[in-house]
């Protein structure tokens, strides 16, 4: 992104940078892409040629990450003329023309590609594109006025292509996205600004006039009335946005609700009448208000149905993926997913998806394309964070078209893991951002989800502490359940705790997230490893054979198996099970565990060699902890790597002195053969 942002500078400084509007003087060159396309150099415009192509080029280049190819362009651009490769060239010399200057070249060639070099140019469309990358809930109020300054319409506002069907596809994305962009900022600046500010109705009349449908502009328009005392307009404003909302056959009952708990506060809050001006109490800044009580809100995704390029009905290949892909998701019942029918409902009316996520009040959208090119498959994903406009995570998967169903199993599983992984990454670096005693129960429990991933008995504590905060403020939380239930099955296992004592409080718990929620995958896995500790190995697999049945997708769950499995199961059922966890979350913070259980699986079939490297990789992991490290002490021993195996003993031994077989075969579950296989190998490197 070298043509976005300069090496060194800040998103705010490069904001700020471009504080000042093209229609005033300033020093340098600045293009304008939000809105009609315009140059300035030092304030004066820079006449163009009159052709739409070149300002299309300009547009497309200015935002393109990497270099482009002189194909890609023609194809983009013109719709097979005589000589298109000559009317590129003619576009490109009128460009230099524009930007370059002596001693400076922004329009390069190299080879057959083509880039833009604008590190030093004020572009308000690549302003735009930097802040929401970065975050623009991190932008001061002075920087997101600036920023809000830069949208003078819609992007390329007036310029369409005709017979260009490809870049009226990317230009009608782009439109999208910055439109999106511009309602994030807007909704940002009314958050920030003080009680009262009279710049606020012009903010809001804008968000609303961007997002007509989204429930939150509404509401915030709502609470700045009331708090001015205008509680009829408030009443007027309620029955437009009732009437509107009925058009569209949306739901208007959050927003009467809304209201009427925004007019009681205001007008108990009210003086009574007196002589003289009457004022209204102090009160909090706006906020949009959530339309789902804060204790028991989730996070919330909305899964548009994908595009595809080949048909133009639905029922096709990424109908198929959609649906599944949705389908999967819920199943997981970590988040609130919305169904099928209401997306695509939305789609048939050619709703865009950024707009589709405000109308739904969702926290994230997810979009996807699907094309079929000669024997491939390409899905293209994309999942976005509404609120801010930020893309989250973005891929794209092929496969071979052999057959549909594998397509839609394959690609899907990875769909379904990088969403369910990358959302809860970013909630739990949200929650780690917020003061503690400000968590609602769905921040807690992601808040201990953090401290639980670093593995040690201090962080463990304060997993404990943020789940049991999470179930006090909702008490049908199973997943809060579960997760208490692990941090007391860490205890059992790494002995930070009475075992017997915690393997009781790890059963005991799981059981409150089962009666919870019967139907959730994670309430059954904590079941399973808690009937592991208590040496119940087939009901434990049982337990987990049902976590998977419910969430195929349930990635901890296969590595549960594994980790039984390679024990006293079937070795071979546990290799696969590693595998298949992995590939469902390639970046677990519980990686360690599933190629420490692989070692292990590798050990009982006389695979020393492999079971060396698996336990390696897995020691590995910055968040190995002493046990990992112990199992890779014997697999290395029975690999007859014993300089290795010592290396690893010794630091066992810097944190457990008197560490012994006997505390490595007590803390699993092994057979017979198991136990004495891996006594063999404590004995060659001197841990009998």
């Amino acid at each position: 992104m070298d043509q976005l942002v300069s090496v060194g500078e800040s998103v705010e400084t490069y904001v700020e940078s471009t504080r000042s509007s093209l229609n005033e003087t300033a020093a340098g060159l600045s293009v304008r892409l939000l809105g009609q396309l315009a140059i300035a150099r030092d304030g004066e415009p820079v006449k163009l040629p009159s052709s739409r192509k070149l300002r299309a080029l300009l547009a497309y280049l200015a935002l393109a990450p990497h270099p482009v190819s002189r194909s890609r362009l023609c194809e983009l651009l013109w719709d097979v003329p005589n000589d298109p490769r000559g009317e590129l060239r003619w576009c490109l010399s009128k460009l230099r023309g524009a930007l370059n200057e002596p001693g400076l070249h922004r329009v390069e060639t190299e080879g057959d590609t083509v880039a833009l070099r604008l590190a030093d140019i004020n572009v308000d469309a690549v302003a735009a594109a930097a802040a929401v990358a970065e975050g623009i809930e991190t932008l001061s109020l002075g920087c997101l006025r600036a920023l809000a300054q830069r949208f003078a319409g819609d992007f390329l506002d007036g310029l369409e292509l005709d017979r260009s069907p490809h870049f009226t596809s990317w230009l009608t994305a782009q439109r999208r996205r910055f439109s999106s962009c511009h309602v994030a900022v807007l909704e940002h600046i009314i958050a920030l600004l003080p009680q009262g500010a009279d710049e606020a109705g012009a903010y809001l009349d804008k968000w609303l006039e961007l997002a007509p449908f989204d429930g939150r502009a509404h509401v915030a328009l709502l609470e700045n009335l009331a708090r001015r005392g205008q509680i009829g307009a408030g009443e007027e404003h309620l029955a437009t946005a009732a009437e509107l909302f009925r058009s569209e056959e949306l739901d208007v009952a959050p927003l009467r609700e809304a209201w009427q708990e925004i007019r009681a506060r205001n007008i108990s809050a009210t003086p009574c009448a007196r002589s003289g001006p009457t004022f209204l109490a102090p009160q909090p800044p706006i906020v949009a208000v959530d339309f789902e009580p804060a204790a028991s809100r989730r996070a919330s995704l909305a899964v548009m149905p994908f595009a595809e390029s080949t048909v133009n009905f639905r029922g096709g290949l990424a109908d198929g993926l959609t649906h599944d892909v949705i389908t999967r998701l819920a199943k997981l019942r970590d988040f609130f997913v919305i169904a099928r029918g209401s997306v695509f409902a939305l789609a048939e009316k050619n709703i865009a998806p950024e707009d589709a996520g405000r109308r739904l009040n969702v926290d994230y959208v997810a979009t996807g394309s699907v094309r079929s090119l000669s024997g491939r498959v390409i899905v293209s994903v994309e999942l976005v964070e509404v609120r801010t406009a930020r893309i989250v995570w973005a891929e794209t998967f092929e496969h071979r078209p052999d057959e549909i169903f594998v397509v839609i199993d394959d690609i899907g599983n990875s769909i379904v893991s990088s969403i369910a992984a990358e959302i809860a990454t970013v909630e739990r670096n949200r929650a780690m951002l917020k003061a503690p005693n400000s968590l609602n129960a769905w921040e807690a429990y992601h808040r201990g989800l953090w401290h639980m991933y670093r593995f040690t008995r201090q962080e463990n504590d304060l997993a404990q502490q943020f789940f049991n905060d999470a179930l006090k403020l909702d008490p049908t939380f199973a997943r809060a359940y579960a997760g208490l239930s692990f941090t007391h099955w860490q205890n059992a296992f790494q002995r930070w705790g009475d075992r017997d004592r915690e393997t009781a409080l790890a059963f005991e718990t799981a059981g409150h997230s089962l009666l919870v929620d019967d139907r959730n995958p994670a309430a059954h896995w904590a079941m399973g490893r808690a009937l592991w500790l208590r040496g119940e190995q087939d009901n434990s697999l049982i337990e987990l054979a049902k976590a998977v049945d419910l969430s195929p997708n349930f990635a901890l769950g296969h590595y549960a198996l594994s980790f039984v499995h390679s024990q006293s199961g079937d070795p071979q059922l546990a290799i696969g099970s590693s595998d298949h966890s992995r590939h469902l979350s390639p970046f677990d913070p519980l990686l360690f565990g599933m190629m420490g259980a692989r070692a292990m699986a590798h050990a009982r079939l006389g695979e020393y060699n492999e079971a060396a490297e698996w336990a390696l990789k897995a020691a590995a992991r910055p968040n190995a902890h002493v046990i990992i490290l112990a199992i890779a002490a014997h697999c290395l021993a029975l690999a007859g790597r014993q300089d290795e195996a010592r290396n690893f003993a010794a630091a066992i031994r810097n944190t457990w002195p008197d560490y012994r077989a006997d505390d490595f075969i007590a803390t699993f579950r092994f057979d017979g053969e198991g136990e004495a296989l891996f006594r063999n190998g404590a004995k060659l490197i001197g841990l009998n």
